[in-house]
């Protein structure tokens, strides 16, 4: 270790927390992960992991891990119900540098993580929900405090008591679910979604294998408003089963795993950026810093990336405050373009009426084909638009 903070604490024992924690205590630094759940554990179904987040893993040596439970994904690939017409094919073999993102569980991830965390001398303490950090000091939702730390790391998600925002929130949600892996016809190496205007959305995702569960998986995703959810629980599985086989027949074996509602988790999405991710003593990294709709998939990737950046600053700069500064000053113009590509994009997949879906099926479908256009549609979803790569 160079110079710079010794003690760190991070709040949050998600992706983006447990990067930070495992980089940061590579450097030499003693690390403690604070997690308001009586174990650290993951939280969520399955996910994209893009170039951008791979880099990152490249980085922390742990790629191959990560593979060794996930499954490679060529392509993503979204067509509308009524006539079948394709609005959506995302390759990335059409990237300049072409790459697979990799569909994981995100036990897979956590599995990964975590071991290497516990590998490098990370200490965890658990049950404690962060609700206040104040010049390096942290206090839980009992009130009780830690001692001071050098720096403090919020990745505590989205909503945040430390970062204290709001996010907005937005009218739809979505339902997800892990499920057996139902093969052919689904395409195996193809995140696939199927539409009817922008008020419903399926989609059926590879995700591999997760730690000591059988067979490979998937996850499965119902767009949802969530003003609708508690109706859609009154009302009982069948008719929902009944609405999705009559957009996506091919359904009918994933739907058939499904005969509990609580294997269906109900995710709420809101959006909010903050302007400067920094205070005293205090890094916002992750969802606490910026959320959004995952229309374009870059949640976990966005995570991963700031908490290498964070630790590249703190072992480039041995003063705190010019280490902050430069995290948020690298991170600034990526975050702020894909933040607002997923609120721009969002409406066109996740609202109510049809001039913004008969515009991305009748417009920018064909706007896709146009020459240029599949690199650059696949280097946005790769989210490697402004990205700033991590060095070897």
């Amino acid at each position: 270790m160079t110079g710079g903070p010794r003690h760190v604490a991070v709040v949050g024992a998600g992706p983006s927390g447990l990067t930070c924690a495992l980089m940061l205590a590579r450097q030499g630094r003693r690390v403690t992960v604070f997690e308001r759940f009586s174990e650290a554990r993951p939280v969520g179904a399955g996910f994209m992991l893009q170039p951008t987040g791979l880099a990152v893993l490249d980085r922390l040596g742990l790629t191959d891990a990560v593979a060794g439970f996930a499954q490679p994904i060529d392509h993503i690939f979204g067509r509308e119900a009524r006539r079948g017409r394709v609005v959506l094919d995302v390759r990335y073999s059409d990237l300049k540098n072409p790459r697979q993102a990799l569909g994981v569980h995100r036990a897979a991830l956590f599995h990964v993580l975590h071991g290497a965390c516990l590998d490098a001398g990370v200490a965890f303490e658990t049950g404690r929900e962060m609700v206040a950090a104040d010049r390096g000091v942290l206090t839980d939702a009992t009130g009780r405090q830690t001692p001071a730390f050098d720096l403090v790391v919020d990745a505590s998600g989205a909503r945040s008591r430390i970062a204290g925002v709001a996010p907005r929130p937005l009218a739809y949600g979505a339902l997800w679910a892990t499920v057996p892996w139902p093969g052919p016809p689904f395409d195996e190496t193809a995140l696939q979604q199927v539409y009817r205007g922008a008020a419903k959305m399926v989609g059926v995702l590879p995700v591999g294998a997760a730690p000591h569960v059988p067979g490979r998986l998937a996850t499965f995703f119902w767009s949802l408003k969530e003003a609708d959810h508690y109706a859609w629980r009154v009302a009982g599985l069948e008719p929902w089963k009944a609405e999705v086989r009559a957009l996506w027949p091919e359904t009918g074996p994933v739907l058939d795993a499904l005969t509990d509602p609580d294997q269906l988790t109900f995710a709420r999405y809101g959006h909010h950026t903050l302007a400067q991710p920094f205070r005293d003593r205090l890094a916002i990294i992750g969802d606490a810093a910026h959320s959004t709709s995952p229309q374009l998939g870059q949640g976990v990737n966005m995570g991963l990336l700031d908490a290498f950046a964070l630790a590249e600053w703190l072992e480039r700069e041995p003063g705190v405050t010019w280490a902050l500064e430069g995290y948020a000053r690298q991170r600034r113009r990526h975050l702020r373009l894909y933040q607002a590509l997923s609120l721009g994009f969002t409406p066109f997949y996740q609202a109510d009426g049809a001039l913004l879906p008969w515009v991305r099926d009748h417009v920018l479908g064909k706007a896709a084909r146009l020459p240029g256009a599949p690199r650059l549609l696949a280097a946005t979803v790769s989210g490697v638009l402004l990205a700033p790569r991590p060095r070897d």
